[in-house]
């Protein structure tokens, strides 16, 4: 069964039951991606409300600067559910250029002469999450680091 509620419906969660269930659209928090999202959101279970729509809830809080505009600029009832935001922020900000340009720098690392070996893994790993939807399975982009 598809969710087609709006945004501002999937706001308006029920919390009957749950002390503290104000307190969940009050919680400001740092600027995170998706993964980081989905790991805090993981962590909360309520009654009956389906952990993606806690996680639509949360994800306005998350957002600073360009992509919170991008977010309030959206057409209302255009995002319906978690699949809907996930795809439209990867075309927003990762379009098929930067992504393929990003996929390409991990397939071609190279440890750069004067580079430790520390260094050039936590490079790596900087394009590792410059690029979170690359696609790669974890042994397949180790790979690529030797």
């Amino acid at each position: 069964m598809d969710d087609t509620r709006t945004m501002a419906q999937l706001l308006e969660a029920p919390t009957v039951g749950y002390e503290d269930g104000h307190r969940l659209c009050q919680m400001k928090l740092p600027r995170i991606n998706f993964e980081d999202l989905c790991t805090i959101t993981s962590t909360m279970k309520f009654l009956n409300v389906p952990s993606t729509l806690v996680k639509l809830m949360l994800f306005p809080f998350s957002l600073e600067g360009a992509a919170r505009i991008w977010l309030e600029k959206e057409p209302p009832r255009s995002i319906h559910t978690w699949d809907d935001l996930v795809s439209k922020s990867i075309n927003k900000f990762f379009p098929p250029s930067k992504t393929t340009n990003l996929r390409n720098e991990i397939m071609r690392f190279q440890q750069r002469f004067n580079e430790t070996f520390y260094e050039a893994w936590d490079r790596f790993n900087d394009l590792l999450r410059a690029c979170p939807h690359h696609g790669f399975f974890r042994v397949t982009s180790t790979r690529y680091f030797l």
